[in-house]
Protein backbone atom coordinates (compact mmCIF):
# COMPACT_ATOMS: atom_id res chain seq x y z
CA UNK A 1 0.00 0.00 0.00
CA UNK A 2 2.81 2.42 0.89
CA UNK A 3 4.60 1.64 -2.33
CA UNK A 4 1.52 2.40 -4.38
CA UNK A 5 1.10 5.73 -2.65
CA UNK A 6 4.74 6.57 -3.43
CA UNK A 7 4.20 5.81 -7.11
CA UNK A 8 1.16 8.05 -7.16
CA UNK A 9 3.12 10.88 -5.56
CA UNK A 10 5.99 10.36 -7.99
CA UNK A 11 3.59 10.44 -10.94
CA UNK A 12 2.07 13.63 -9.60
CA UNK A 13 5.53 15.17 -9.29
CA UNK A 14 6.39 14.16 -12.85
CA UNK A 15 3.14 15.68 -14.13
CA UNK A 16 3.86 18.87 -12.20
CA UNK A 17 7.36 19.17 -13.67
CA UNK A 18 6.08 18.61 -17.22
CA UNK A 19 3.26 21.14 -16.90
CA UNK A 20 4.20 24.47 -18.47
CA UNK A 21 1.15 26.61 -17.83
CA UNK A 22 1.95 30.02 -16.41
CA UNK A 23 5.67 29.79 -17.08
CA UNK A 24 5.42 32.24 -19.98
CA UNK A 25 4.18 35.00 -17.72
CA UNK A 26 6.90 34.42 -15.15
CA UNK A 27 9.57 34.39 -17.82
CA UNK A 28 8.32 37.64 -19.34
CA UNK A 29 8.24 39.34 -15.94
CA UNK A 30 11.82 38.19 -15.21
CA UNK A 31 13.02 39.50 -18.58
CA UNK A 32 11.35 42.87 -17.93
CA UNK A 33 12.93 43.08 -14.48
CA UNK A 34 16.38 42.33 -15.90
CA UNK A 35 15.95 44.93 -18.66
CA UNK A 36 14.82 47.59 -16.18
CA UNK A 37 17.82 46.76 -13.99
CA UNK A 38 20.19 47.13 -16.94
CA UNK A 39 18.65 50.47 -17.88
CA UNK A 40 19.06 51.72 -14.31
CA UNK A 41 22.67 50.52 -14.12
CA UNK A 42 23.73 51.91 -17.51
CA UNK A 43 21.48 54.99 -17.57
CA UNK A 44 24.24 57.55 -18.15
CA UNK A 45 25.94 55.51 -20.86
CA UNK A 46 22.62 54.91 -22.63
CA UNK A 47 21.71 58.60 -22.42
CA UNK A 48 25.08 59.53 -23.94
CA UNK A 49 24.71 56.98 -26.74
CA UNK A 50 21.18 58.12 -27.61
CA UNK A 51 22.30 61.77 -27.61
CA UNK A 52 25.15 60.97 -30.02
CA UNK A 53 22.80 59.05 -32.32
CA UNK A 54 20.27 61.89 -32.41
CA UNK A 55 23.02 64.47 -33.02
CA UNK A 56 24.28 62.44 -35.98
CA UNK A 57 20.76 62.03 -37.36
CA UNK A 58 20.20 65.78 -37.07
CA UNK A 59 23.50 66.62 -38.82
CA UNK A 60 22.90 64.10 -41.60
CA UNK A 61 19.33 65.24 -42.15
CA UNK A 62 20.51 68.84 -42.41
CA UNK A 63 22.97 67.87 -45.17
CA UNK A 64 20.25 65.99 -47.08
CA UNK A 65 17.75 68.86 -46.79
CA UNK A 66 20.28 71.52 -47.93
Amino acid sequence: MLRRKGKTNLKGLQDFLREEEGMGTVEIILIIVVLIGLVIIFKTQLRSLVQKVFDKITRDSNTVMS
